[in-house]
């Protein structure tokens, strides 16, 4: 305004709401100042996680009288703030959904969530084969880490032999890293729907279905004891009793144990890694 416009600087300070004095003498930084700015960059650019509240908590004891809304403002003033999480890449082949033609060529395998009475989360791994649409297991936990999911599969291929590939969506436990080394180490192929798709994966999802209409939503469990037990009883009524329409309306056992009986079905590797004797998990927990 004084460059631009015949106007005193005594009528420019009222204009903008600014006294002469700070005008005449612009705030300096000090010292203290600037060795508190230069340690919460090199914090920040350290731990890329943290943001000024965990900043403000280590400098306290070397800064003391300094509180967080001074950290603040310099943490924003040197446009500093907390490095968001990259997606993580997807690994493994995305395809449509195609028919088997045998046992154990691919299951698909999802997770369903329900609750027990208390409202403590309860996690459900169901894991069907494309084939013969028998259900291979249903894992239930609080929780459904990719190790968990292991060891499920390993349990499960005990009896059955291993499959040759796996049909998962894009859920943390089938993207972790212990997952894609399980599946690697074993010469498993890992398919992985493409996101938004869901019926991609659409032999697991109708079974999903069932298993929530007649299972999850008639029963009304208190521990997760009594969760799996009622679990593993329609488990076993879905094999070995009811007749399921694609497959001649019969069980899915009876369907599965004809070409069982045949050898060849159940996919080995020819050989066995290093990587997947070391991947081997022990019992299961809860």
């Amino acid at each position: 305004m004084l460059a631009q416009c015949r106007i005193s600087e005594r009528r420019a300070c009222a204009l903008v709401g600014l006294s002469r004095d700070a005008w005449r003498h612009p705030p300096c930084v000090d010292e203290q100042t600037k060795v508190l700015m230069a340690r919460i960059r090199e914090v920040a650019h350290q731990r890329r996680r943290f943001g000024y509240r965990c900043i403000h908590d280590m400098l306290r004891s070397d800064f003391p009288g300094t509180n967080h809304k001074k950290v603040y403002r310099l943490y924003r003033k040197q446009n500093l703030s907390v490095r968001k999480r990259s997606k993580k890449r997807l690994r493994g082949e995305r395809r449509p959904l195609l028919a088997a033609t045998r046992l154990n060529e691919v299951w698909s395998m999802d997770c369903v969530s329900d609750a027990l009475a208390s409202g403590r989360r309860l996690k459900c791994l169901t894991v069907a084969d494309d084939f013969s649409h028998e259900c291979i297991d249903i894992a239930v936990a609080h929780a459904m880490p990719g190790g968990h999911v292991i060891q499920v599969l390993e349990q499960a291929a005990r009896f059955r032999g291993y499959p040759r590939a796996v049909r998962t969506d894009n859920g943390p436990e089938f993207t972790s890293r212990a997952f894609i080394g399980w599946a690697q180490a074993r010469g498993i192929e890992h398919i992985l729907i493409q996101p938004g798709r869901p019926m991609q994966n659409g032999y697991i999802e109708s079974f999903n279905g069932r298993f929530r209409d007649e299972c999850l939503n008639e029963n009304w469990f208190e521990t997760l004891s009594q969760a799996r037990e009622a679990i593993a009883i329609w488990r076993q009524d879905y094999n070995e009793v009811r007749p399921h329409g694609t497959i001649g309306r019969i069980p899915p056992a009876a369907f599965a144990a004809r070409p069982r009986q045949s050898s060849g079905d159940a996919w080995q590797p020819t050989t066995e890694p290093q990587a997947a004797i070391l991947l081997t998990p022990g019992p299961l927990s809860n």
